[in-house]
């Protein structure tokens, strides 16, 4: 299963209209129809507050909602904790607290997260600054993540 990111399917919406790829958009409903596509509940809360018409796209071709289940929660507690976050002292410029939970979703589910998320070169120090993929790549962590491109590449889907 791959897991949406809210980044990446809002890079999708801004980039890729469904007037103009409508193969693209075929493909994304049969992946969420078919449940190989899942969004975690407050990834899809974030794209509805900057895109609604794209949430409900998404909620209208039955994608796969993940909840915030307990073991989810204490995923999320242990992730947060290695990555070093100390109570609730979030910078947004990092890693957040819905990004705590979309990471920890990944990870239960055994997922791939699909984030458009910039990446982040050599080693980080501080390991409170990190974006969503240097924080799926700490040891204890390892989600394996592609962003919209590598994931439309890895598919092999021609359109």
């Amino acid at each position: 299963m791959h897991v949406l990111d809210a980044s990446s399917i809002i890079h999708a919406w801004d980039n890729y209209p469904i007037e103009q790829f409508p193969g693209l958009w075929g493909w994304l409903k049969v992946e969420t129809q078919s449940h190989q596509l899942a969004i975690p509940t407050v990834a899809l809360e974030e794209v509805g507050h900057k895109y609604p018409e794209c949430a409900q796209w998404l909620i209208d071709k039955a994608i796969k909602r993940l909840p915030m289940e307990r073991d989810v929660v204490l995923a999320a507690l242990h992730i947060k904790q290695l990555v070093g976050i100390a109570g609730d002292k979030y910078n947004p410029k990092w890693v957040d607290e819905n990004d705590i939970f979309i990471i920890a979703t990944a990870q239960f589910y055994g997922g791939v997260l699909i984030t458009n998320e910039s990446r982040q070169f050599g080693k980080q120090s501080d390991s409170t600054k990190r974006k969503i993929p240097a924080a799926c790549q700490m040891r204890g962590i390892n989600v394996v993540q592609l962003n919209f491109i590598e994931y439309i590449q890895q598919s092999e889907q021609v359109f």
